[in-house]
């Protein structure tokens, strides 16, 4: 078991000349916070299909042991909420999602704040959800015309686990049905830590526990205190413990305090939190 703590998104403009040294060329970022932290959600795929030259320039960008997690995409869940998304979800996992090989983490799916807990419409979606990569190679082999032949990637080097995690922001996903429902499928409830403003479900529903810290005081501002991260590290332990793998992000990036806050965490949890690689000649430049 082990704990990956990391950041929602790396290319952030603020961040440039204060956690990204002075001159530090755009496309050496994300190696940059490779080797700070061991996991980077990617949060691009929310917006739209990316392309499979960028997740494996990521995957090149980054050291052996490093994790990614791709947020699904919001057609999925804004537009389509959920419904019908046979195809959607082919040329979502088409996209190159899979060619992050053995970098590939967990899924998340973050579903609108105007969309009600509809018992039967998360079931339905959920259980067309891929829990291998070799399925999800499958399942991509389906997508349509509007994907070319250069634009799809629907191998998989190997057949691993894939892993989801679902994050809600209606009130009425606090309903006992729908945390029976993720555990029936062995989905994560996101704990997402929102100043207050969403549901903040800790409920384990899976073998991984999925953390998103968006601000205790100030939704994507504030910076957490050396007594909150002590208090999510406590957490984290206490998940961690129960033989669960735990992935955290901070996405309170607005006055550049994710990644601050996210080093800080992960030396506050010691040996159980997955280090950074070296990379090599990378660092500071």
């Amino acid at each position: 078991m082990v704990v990956r703590v990391g950041i929602s998104g790396w290319r952030y403009a603020p961040w440039r000349g204060v956690f990204y040294p002075r001159g530090l060329p755009q496309r050496r970022e994300l190696s940059y916070v490779a080797s700070h932290l061991s996991s980077v959600e990617i949060n691009g795929s929310f917006y739209s299909l990316q392309r499979p030259p960028s997740y494996r320039a990521w995957a090149e960008q980054t050291p052996p042991g490093f994790v990614f997690a791709v947020k699904g995409g919001r057609f999925i869940t804004h537009m389509k909420k959920l419904v019908d998304v046979a195809t959607p979800l082919a040329n979502f996992f088409a996209s190159g999602v899979l060619a992050l090989g053995d970098k590939l983490g967990p899924v998340l799916w973050q579903l609108p704040p105007q969309l009600p807990f509809d018992a039967e419409r998360v079931d339905a979606f959920l259980a067309q959800l891929p829990r291998t990569t070799t399925a999800a190679a499958a399942l991509a082999a389906g997508h349509d015309d509007r994907l070319t032949d250069e634009q799809t990637w629907t191998t998989t080097d190997a057949d691993r686990p894939l892993r989801h995690a679902m994050e809600v922001r209606h009130p009425s996903y606090r309903d006992p049905a729908f945390t029976a429902l993720l555990r029936e499928h062995g989905v994560a409830a996101v704990v997402a830590d929102t100043a207050g403003r969403w549901p903040l479900l800790e409920e384990a529903t899976a073998e991984i526990v999925y953390v998103r810290l968006h601000g205790d005081q100030e939704l994507y501002v504030s910076g957490y205190t050396d007594a909150a991260l002590d208090t999510w590290a406590e957490k984290i332990r206490r998940w961690h413990g129960e033989g669960r793998d735990v992935y955290v992000y901070f996405d309170n990036d607005v006055k550049v305090r994710a990644p601050v806050d996210a080093i800080a965490l992960a030396d506050r949890l010691g040996d159980i939190a997955a280090r950074p690689a070296a990379v090599a000649g990378q660092e500071g430049r």
